[in-house]
């Protein structure tokens, strides 16, 4: 489980420095907007003085050299959109508006409305001071700037999620490559001694031996025939075949039982007798139940109960494990799947990781912690498709 939370730590803090930086951009980015906006705001006001200055002008020969720099202030202004109205509040001047906003009286008062919710408007007086005012708005630089680190945050949330989930499938892959190498090379290693263990079984009988011994040791190699099997159906399509659900759970119970401490309860929530078809290896769906029952006697630790249900709809088989052990924390109800998660100090994590993939990946079903409190127990929930 360290190991799992160093990896998890390390993915928080590359998230959080990403967002950091997004947001410490933005902060930049809207600094900047701020300084323009005021930039833009003054020269308005110069325009809105050149325009004063123009109004007062009655001797155009006399004041060539003054009219000409207003006239080259005016014309200055080609980005800011500016309305000019009148003391009733009738547009009389407008400059760089979209004739689209100004094509009907509705659509120019639109306009002149956002420019008086946007901008605070500055008073001219012209002609014998009659107070005008003239409204304006954001350029269409500033407004795109505006846009700007949002475009730029969204951008680099999304290069982090094509990023982890490239890193992740990468990972995943390679995960499934050594899955699938160490099942078939622990299938390799099984499988001379399992045969081996065969011809002593053929040499015991020979022997006036206990049957009774013979038969377990029978079981004991049939188990280590099924534990080949399984490894070496990994990496490998399935075979899944329309099997009894109820016939295979109770089986694999049993056997579970048997081999458990006497501390610990097996619980059956089932008609032994009913029939639930569903498609299925049945080999691999038993080492399933049998890494979450295991799960459950862990979690026990003493004594306690472990319960199997079997519920059906018209689509769906539902097997619930269920136990009286320590719980599980809500926010690990995903990362227990996870390769390498484990709260034993012993043990590789693999287990429900190897579940999770029997189910999800071969039978096209979901696993998942369908309900857990902590010191009070966990239920795990199989759901597979009806035949």
């Amino acid at each position: 489980m360290e190991l799992y939370t160093i990896k998890q730590r390390w993915k928080l803090v590359l998230f959080i420095a990403a967002i950091c930086i997004g947001f410490l951009s933005l902060f930049i980015t809207n600094s900047l907007v701020d300084e323009l906006s005021q930039e833009e705001r003054k020269k308005i006001e110069l325009w809105s003085e050149a325009i004063r200055q123009l109004s007062e002008i009655s001797n155009f020969e006399d004041t060539l050299q003054n009219y000409s720099m207003v006239l080259q202030v005016i014309d200055n202004n080609t980005t800011v959109p500016v309305i000019l109205t009148d003391e009733n509040g009738k547009v009389i001047a407008f400059r760089n508006v979209k004739d689209s906003d100004i094509d009907t009286e509705a659509e120019l008062q639109r306009t002149l409305n956002e420019m008086m919710a946007s901008k605070e408007p500055i008073e001219v007086k012209l002609f014998d001071e009659v107070s005008h005012k003239l409204y304006y708005k954001d350029s269409t630089t500033l407004i795109r700037l505006n846009y700007y680190p949002y475009i730029q945050l969204s951008i680099i949330i999304l290069f982090i999620g094509v990023s982890y989930y490239t890193f992740s499938q990468s990972r995943k892959s390679e995960q499934n490559r050594v899955w699938v190498g160490m099942a078939k090379e622990t299938a390799h290693q099984l499988g001379t001694p399992t045969s081996s263990l065969l011809a002593w079984k053929e040499i015991m009988a020979g022997y006036n031996l206990p049957p009774e011994m013979i038969e377990e040791f029978s079981k004991d190699v049939s188990r280590l025939e099924k534990i080949v099997d399984r490894f070496s159906k990994i990496g490998a399509k399935p075979l899944l075949k329309p099997t009894n659900v109820i016939e295979v759970l109770d089986r694999t119970v049993q056997y579970l039982r048997n081999r458990t401490s006497k501390k610990i309860e097996f619980t059956k929530g089932y008609n032994e007798q009913s029939e639930i078809v569903a498609p299925i290896n049945d080999t691999l769906f038993e080492w399933v139940v049998e890494n979450i029952a295991k799960n459950a006697v862990d979690a026990i630790e003493t004594s306690g109960t472990v319960t199997f249900a079997v519920t059906e709809n018209s689509n769906s088989v539902y097997i619930d494990i269920s136990d009286t052990g320590k719980g599980i924390s809500r926010k690990h109800f995903k990362t227990i799947f996870q390769p390498g998660f484990t709260t034993k100090q012993r043990g590789w994590g693999l287990g429900l990781s190897l579940s999770k993939r029997i189910v999800e990946s071969y039978h096209q079903g979901k696993i998942f912690v369908s309900h857990s409190e902590i010191d009070k127990g966990t239920t795990f929930r199989i759901q597979l498709r009806k035949a």
